[in-house]
């Protein structure tokens, strides 16, 4: 019999704008066991205890976010603790990773049910990590491993000619769009809105305050072409990469549940989605992210 992987429950935090935003001083972990939680209340009639994984992706694991990240998320979300994690890093497809991995692991008979997903703080835990400590070979020989993002952006920009316009452009639909969804509640059911205390100097000590974050903080409706236009090059100069053009600093988490399809219609979970494949490819890493 061909086993099938489906999903059955999906869950988001908004995305916070990483050390200026809602989350600057909130734990990923926090917001990881939240979307948890919410994945396990839409899987109605699913016993925590028939969960044989919890799968995090997670860039920088460290810190905050350091040792066994999904398992220290799996008992902060109330998982029984006979409930083992796997914390992945693939970089920026981590979260990615760890549905593919989980889709495997149930196609192959190998479990019937997998909490995947993903967590990132980039407030808490530096780009670049907390001690920067590169191979001196590689150093010396292929430099171009430790290239940062920006310039890496540069470089794709110049060798697949990439122009500074087309960039603009496609930044400017990318806000149209999410503001169109958000116009139209298209993201109204995948959002798990949080409270976030926030606490600030008051004039007579500190000052509480509850915020509702459910909304992704990078959006900015009224950005135009000609707004766009006006920015600096932050990586090279002369290049094309502006800090209205590139992927911003973010913190945020989510989940899903993936299950065989026979045991997840046999509780009446209805899929909404199915794995079909998954692969990756490595390329020379200054024209990372192509």
């Amino acid at each position: 019999m061909t086993r099938e992987a489906v999903i059955v429950a999906a869950s988001r935090t908004a995305v916070g704008r990483s050390k200026k935003g809602t989350t600057r001083n909130w734990r990923s972990d926090e917001m990881a066991a939240a979307v948890i939680r919410e994945v396990m209340n839409q899987a109605e009639g699913l016993d925590p205890r028939e969960i044989d994984d919890v799968i995090m992706g997670c860039a920088m694991p460290e810190g905050a976010q350091g040792l066994n990240f999904a398992r220290t998320i799996a008992l902060r979300a109330g998982l029984p603790v006979d409930i083992p994690g796997m914390t992945v890093n693939r970089f920026c497809s981590s979260g990615l990773q760890t549905i593919a991995l989980a889709a495997e692991r149930i196609i192959a008979d190998g479990a019937d049910c997998i909490i995947a997903g993903g967590a990132e703080t980039m407030s808490l835990v530096p780009m670049t990590g907390f001690r920067v400590n590169p191979n001196p070979y590689m150093v010396q020989n292929a430099p171009e491993v430790y290239m940062n993002m920006g310039l890496t952006a540069e470089q794709v920009s110049q060798e697949f000619e990439v122009s500074r316009q087309a960039q603009d452009e496609f930044a400017v639909n990318s806000h149209r769009k999410a503001a169109a969804a958000y116009a139209t509640e298209r993201f109204k059911g995948e959002i798990l809105p949080l409270e976030v205390e926030e606490v600030t100097a008051g004039p007579n000590g500190p000052e509480r305050k509850t915020i509702i974050f459910d909304r992704d903080e990078h959006l900015r409706p009224d950005t135009s072409l000609e707004g766009l236009a006006k920015l600096k090059p932050v990586f090279k100069l002369g290049g094309t990469v502006t800090a209205g053009n590139s992927s911003p600093l973010s913190d945020g988490a989510a989940a899903v549940i993936v299950m065989e399809r026979q045991r997840a219609e046999s509780l009446g979970l209805k899929p909404l989605a199915k794995f079909v494949g998954f692969n990756v490819g490595g390329v020379r890493p200054e024209i990372m992210g192509v």
